[in-house]
């Protein structure tokens, strides 16, 4: 269950065309040799025309990357809880990525209990760095929820991405909250218990040198860290 090589979709999506595209900030350009872009979307089977969910989109760099893919005749939603904003105690979000010229198909939603409610189902629902959050903030039975959320927002055989910082095994929650890291075993666990069924993983952002003991944003490992990306899907 490896990645797909960017190549395999490539009658359906130029990717060099989508990371040379002018409207792409110069910093989002800056970070694509650490987060890999073009083997991100082809692990994620991203096609135009697609519904896709870009959820706790920080600001916006793969949302950017999905509208371009998607196309005109695709939408992305760019979803927010509340309670990140809550916790954000009245710190700004970043500007919409949807007033940004040529990103017509992209929408922004601030969630509170019903996070997908969309107009139609996914094709994919992708989080990047952010599953480790939704456990610090809501613990097991909020992510357990979230989870059921997701499947139920997506199409039959539709897709759901995790991309992750790699923690120890067994780590706690408390370890969790320190690190900002996150057990693999334990996402593929709480993943597949919501009626997902394992569909792939990639190595692109593995890195052995991370000994999974530093806190993220430590300045030792701070874009450096050894990252886990999943793909789920539904059943249908």
């Amino acid at each position: 269950m490896a990645a797909l090589a960017p190549c395999a979709v490539a009658a359906q999506v130029s990717w060099h065309a989508i990371l040379a595209d002018s409207g792409r900030p110069d910093a989002d350009k800056a970070r694509d040799a650490d987060r890999k872009p073009a083997e991100m979307l082809a692990f994620a089977k991203v096609r135009h025309g697609q519904t896709i969910v870009d959820f706790l989109p920080g600001k916006g760099y793969f949302t950017r990357l999905f509208s371009l893919a998607a196309g005109p005749h695709g939408a992305v939603y760019a979803v927010t809880p509340q309670i990140l904003l809550d916790r954000a105690k009245g710190r700004p979000l970043p500007p919409p990525v949807s007033g940004e010229p040529g990103r017509g198909n992209v929408h922004e939603i601030v969630a509170n209990d019903r996070p997908f409610d969309l107009p139609s189902k996914a094709d994919l629902i992708w989080t990047s760095q952010n599953y480790h959050d939704v456990h610090i903030w809501l613990g097991a039975a909020g992510t357990s929820m979230l989870n059921k959320q997701v499947f139920d927002a997506l199409k039959p055989g539709g897709l759901y991405v995790i991309l992750d910082h790699a923690g120890a095994a067994g780590l706690d929650d408390a370890g969790m909250a320190k690190l900002h890291r996150i057990d693999e075993a334990l996402v593929k666990s709480e993943v597949v218990k919501a009626g997902f069924v394992l569909d792939g993983e990639s190595d692109a952002l593995r890195n052995p040198a991370d000994s999974h003991g530093a806190n993220v944003f430590d300045p030792s490992i701070r874009g450096k860290t050894d990252q886990f990306v999943l793909r789920f899907r539904k059943p249908g």
